[in-house]
């Protein structure tokens, strides 16, 4: 059984003209990093707030289909109890701090203390996700005083300090330069390989050909392709749909045309052994 299962889910907001979703079908294993892409209002964010409970439990409007966790139907959840399984990271991290503590160890501990739990659990956890991330060298600044992949970073361990099975992140790297989107994607792929289940709404096809395990392509409400992350992000429809390929796949649709090969590279570790192969003379 799948971990999540969306069955035949359209939804349209309750001023909305048309349905933002459409006949959504999706299945998402445990431990699966899934990137979702698409053009602005192409339906990702909805689709997010779906698997979250939001719509139809907080955003009301037409709701028909189902979303289903572990085989239950998610709005048989309290939003509290959806709230500990499925941690949400904000495209803004100025949405997701709350600006009310002082430095960051508090402000990490801010959730758990809403949980009751015991003080030792709450010490215990925050040291364990300031060192997975790295950012012993923040904890006792102020949130205000840091730079926006540094709040994205604090933003990321006050949600995953909850030990949510599931996170949902929705364009985190959108105002982060170079560096800042190559410390979160670090951490995205640090996530993964705990074995959680990562739900990402990203526009960067290049990053995502190297962390993401499957790809949804989402286009005026529906899910146009879906597939491994080779089989989606080297097909050249993906443009049809507002995104813009990986450049190495880019590359070996040239290489292609001109000598023939028998597969598309989407990160340069294949490009790479895409052109040894064309030197030897070994392209099919």
């Amino acid at each position: 059984m799948a971990l999540i299962e969306i069955n035949d889910l359209s939804y349209r907001y309750p001023t909305g003209d048309d349905f933002s979703l459409k006949n959504i079908n999706l299945k998402i294993e445990k431990g699966e990093f899934v990137a979702v892409i698409g053009a602005n209002g192409s339906g990702k964010t909805t689709l997010c707030n779906a698997i979250r409970g939001f719509v139809p439990m907080f955003y009301k409007g037409d709701y028909f289909g189902k979303v289903l966790i572990d085989g239950e139907d998610i709005t048989n959840f309290s939003m509290g109890e959806l709230a500990v399984k499925i941690g949400y990271i904000f495209q803004n991290p100025f949405n997701q701090i709350s600006y009310i503590k002082e430095t960051v160890f508090d402000e990490i501990a801010f959730g758990l203390e809403n949980l009751g739990l015991p003080k030792q659990e709450i010490l215990d956890r925050i040291e364990r996700i300031i060192a997975q991330l790295g950012i012993e060298a923040l904890k006792d600044k102020n949130p205000f005083e840091l730079s926006g992949g540094q709040q994205q970073r604090v933003a990321l361990a006050s949600i995953l300090v909850m030990e949510p099975e599931i996170l949902v992140i929705d364009e985190p790297t959108s105002q982060l330069d170079p560096l800042g989107t190559d410390q979160v994607f670090d951490i995205i792929n640090l996530i993964k390989q705990s074995g959680k289940t990562v739900i990402l709404v990203e526009h960067k096809t290049n990053l995502l050909a190297r962390y993401a395990d499957k790809v949804v392509v989402m286009d005026k409400g529906q899910i146009k392709m879906y597939g491994t992350a080779h089989e989606v992000l080297s097909n050249p429809e993906l443009e049809e749909y507002g995104v813009v390929m990986p450049t190495y796949a880019r590359l070996g649709l040239k290489l292609k045309e001109t000598f023939g090969t028998d597969t598309v590279p989407i990160t340069v570790e294949e490009a790479e052994e895409l052109l040894r192969r064309i030197r030897k003379g070994a392209v099919k």
